[in-house]
């Protein structure tokens, strides 16, 4: 679906064209296009191989889509392949893509299976024409930036999960409580290994443009993309210290249910010591002997209670006081 079509000149725009008017624009080196599809028709996408002269390999790249994030280089022009990342109301990630072709006078952007828009993106080059003058380079930079800001309110929604499942871990819970937990912090720890396996190769790709041999049509835009690639080593920083956030509390909640099982085994320990002792002393004196010592007492069977009783009580006393129980 065709989303938008429009030529711009010294930054600003001149107007929608229809598509067939597309080539006429491109061969004028005042004027660049900027076409916009989402999840195009195999038609559309060879209407727009012949308009702006694009490259097969990447053509079929852009049909087949799943491809890993990256910047190519075909002649004059740049490929580049981007991940969206957007989480629906469950938690769950859901993962589009975004392909840009830029040429000297044109920029095609391609999005599927994503929900969001970049209209944002066209309304912030337009407001700015002293930097739209810049040309396709500029839109790259500007779509890249988008693509990575979005990133951030994903990290955030991660980050108050862990906070979270932090704050239960030190709460009383029984086992099933506890096993919760751990399945938490695996499903966040899955989630943000998902973005890491989206966002970590466009570092490098980005990488490409900031210094060294770049491509001719970014010359004079190094700044930009430098810029660009810090926000996206802030982004690939935070998933990693989210990940070991995750690690740790994994481990504290273990230890932490490692804890709670040792408090078991000293209470039971404690009440297992308070019955062994007179079962004990019950056991002697129920021996079929005659000359136990005070078998024969007048008062035997009720100082045996107490010595009992008594033995229990100090037992019970040098348990709390222990913390057993």
């Amino acid at each position: 679906m065709l989303i938008n079509c429009a030529a711009y000149q010294d930054g600003r725009k001149l107007g929608d064209i229809e598509v067939e008017d597309i080539s006429i624009y491109v061969e004028k080196p005042e004027c660049f296009v900027w076409v916009a599809l989402k999840d195009p028709e195999p038609a559309e996408l060879d209407k727009m191989k012949e308009e702006f002269g694009l490259h097969e390999l990447a053509v079929e790249d852009v049909r087949h889509g799943h491809q890993r994030p990256k910047i190519e280089e075909y002649g004059e022009s740049l490929f580049a392949v981007m991940h969206t990342i957007e989480m629906n109301d469950d938690g769950e990630l859901s993962v589009g893509e975004m392909d840009v072709f830029v040429g000297p006078n044109y920029v095609l952007s391609v999005r599927t299976r994503t929900l969001h828009g970049f209209q944002e993106v066209r309304a912030r080059c337009e407001r700015e024409p002293q930097l739209l003058k810049q040309g396709a380079a500029f839109v790259l930079y500007a779509l890249i930036d988008h693509v990575v800001d979005n990133y951030l309110p994903v990290l955030d929604r991660l980050g108050a999960e862990i906070d979270d499942v932090e704050d239960r871990i030190f709460e009383r819970h029984n086992l099933a409580a506890s096993r919760q937990i751990i399945e938490d912090l695996y499903s966040l720890k899955r989630r943000l290994v998902m973005m890491q396996h989206h966002v970590a190769p466009l570092v490098e790709a980005v990488g490409k443009l900031t210094g060294g041999r770049i491509p001719a049509i970014c010359e004079g835009m190094q700044a930009y993309f430098r810029d660009v690639y810090d926000h996206m080593d802030r982004v690939v920083r935070i998933i990693d210290g989210r990940r070991e956030m995750i690690v740790t509390a994994i481990q504290v909640n273990l230890g932490m249910i490692s804890l709670a099982e040792n408090e078991v085994t000293k209470r039971l320990g404690s009440f297992a010591a308070l019955f062994a002792v007179p079962t004990m002393i019950a056991g002697i004196y129920g021996m079929n002997f005659q000359s136990i010592p005070e078998l024969h007492l007048q008062y035997g069977y009720h100082v045996c209670l107490a010595v009992m009783l008594g033995i229990d009580i100090v037992l019970f006393w040098r348990f709390r006081k222990a913390g057993w129980l």
